[in-house]
């Protein structure tokens, strides 16, 4: 059994490497007011410079504009062919019930209609 074990790896323990942080209030305060004044003076100068906050605004600004732009507009010409199918199954269905199977050589004039409908060129 020993002969096997040489071969193989044996399991380990599980390290966890653990890097403490440290929380300076001076250090944070100071970094705060040196940013504050580095957009103040870029301001002065006219340069815009990019926030985190103006760039959710920008981002939440996107997604209203894209969804007023995404409502989709009614085609009129698929309005017509929508409805002019939906008034052929109901023709057809109540031809199906006053006549029987005669009914369905209607299918075979309406087919070659909508195909000729459907690729068309424009």
């Amino acid at each position: 059994m020993k002969i096997l074990s040489l071969f193989t790896k044996a399991p380990q323990h599980q390290r966890f490497k653990y890097n403490p942080r440290f929380y300076d209030p001076a250090k944070e305060e100071l970094k705060e007011r040196e940013d504050r004044i580095k957009s103040e003076m870029e301001r002065e100068r006219g340069q815009v410079r990019q926030d985190s906050s103006e760039y959710r605004s920008r981002i939440a600004g996107s997604f209203h504009a894209a969804r007023k732009r995404s409502k989709p507009e009614s085609d009129t010409s698929a309005t017509v062919i929508r409805l002019s199918i939906l008034l052929f199954l109901t023709v057809l269905i109540v031809a199906y019930l006053e006549w029987g199977r005669d009914a369905f050589y209607l299918l075979f004039l309406f087919v070659p209609f909508y195909f000729y409908l459907k690729f068309k060129r424009k």
